[in-house]
């Protein structure tokens, strides 16, 4: 299969299988029908035990999947008359960050996202989709642009991070991503914001502050990328899949934690096995938030977003007789000393 993940091997030999023996059947023109069903039988058994019990590293190789479909991939196809916008006035145009005007079942949006290149030299110009200062001012334009004219923002979240290179701590990194966290709060316009790949760090949260936030299946969302914290606890990059495991960065996890409200679910095998059926996942979804939020006016739409970060990390205090004494904790401290 193209694109073919290690953990997809066996699917990959079992296709092969099939294909030879059809090759065979026609150029000997004999009938393997019946031998070809059991396969096919077998191929989508295995398919749906694979893709039923994926592990969140191998999910972290999905949602960073050269072929899955990139923000410009996704509004071309659930949005109409999109007219892209440039530049954010005040030092250029950052091609990490996409963004402008369009129709969503004809509802007038602005819609942004992070962009991927496609190749090694769009990646080079796109810079991976880690956006420059003057990227997320862009951003930041465009959503008060929307504001003034009373469009619905949606934005597409895809990057392992805000660019860090000298250039972009030189113009002000940390306050532009700062200034978008602010400003995304006040907006009084609706706000959806979809992870569709990965969401890393600070460039993730520079746009999706929102009323609603959704990921797709195999998306993940986390502080800062499996790969820096491996980097930082064990001094090893390369145990990234071992911190995928521990971080909690899946969309089941986030959604149970109540981070997301909603997962939009992907094809078999990955949104890079079909960019149409996710682009018709994601405007469904898409669209059923869109028309909640559309009944709010500003000021509730303020409390909503408002509620919706403000639950985000609860948690619950033991109960007074579930406190150990002073006595009883340094006994139990001592009893720990020299354990693992």
């Amino acid at each position: 299969m193209a694109g073919e993940l290690p953990f997809e091997a066996p699917l990959g030999k079992l296709r092969e299988k099939i294909e030879e023996l059809q090759r065979f059947g026609r150029e000997k023109e004999i009938d393997f029908s019946e031998e070809i069903a059991r396969l096919e039988e077998r191929y989508a058994q295995l398919e749906n035990e694979i893709y039923s019990s994926i592990t969140p590293s191998q999910k972290m190789h999905l949602a960073r999947h050269h072929q899955r479909p990139t923000s410009l991939d996704l509004i071309s196809l659930i949005f109409e008359d999109f007219v892209e916008l440039h530049g954010d006035r005040v030092f250029g145009d950052d091609l990490a960050v996409v963004g402008g005007l369009a129709k969503l079942d004809g509802v007038p949006v602005t819609v942004l996202g992070q962009q991927r290149g496609k190749d090694t030299k769009d990646n080079i110009a796109r810079f991976f989709g880690s956006a420059h200062p003057e990227g997320f001012r862009k951003a930041l334009r465009l959503m008060q642009q929307a504001d003034k004219f009373k469009r619905p923002i949606i934005t597409f979240i895809d990057t392992k991070g805000a660019y860090p290179g000298i250039t972009a701590e030189e113009r002000g990194q940390s306050e532009a991503i700062a200034r978008n966290l602010r400003e995304m709060a006040i907006l009084r316009v609706p706000i959806i914001c979809v992870v569709i790949g990965e969401g890393g760090s600070g460039g993730a949260l520079a746009l999706g502050v929102g009323n609603r936030v959704l990921m797709l299946e195999n998306a993940i969302y986390s502080v800062i990328s499996p790969n820096g914290a491996a980097s930082i606890l064990w001094k090893d990059a390369s145990k990234a899949d071992q911190a995928a495991e521990a971080m909690k960065i899946t969309a089941q996890d986030l959604l149970e934690m109540e981070v997301i409200e909603d997962i939009v679910p992907e094809p078999h095998g990955g949104a890079h096995r079909d960019y149409e059926a996710t682009a018709a996942e994601i405007k469904k979804s898409l669209l059923s938030h869109l028309n909640d939020l559309l009944i709010m006016n500003p000021d509730e739409l303020l409390e909503d977003r408002y509620r919706k970060f403000r639950k985000i990390g609860k948690f619950a205090e033991a109960r007074k007789e579930e406190i150990p004494a002073p006595e009883e904790k340094q006994i139990i401290d001592s009893s720990l000393v020299g354990k693992e």
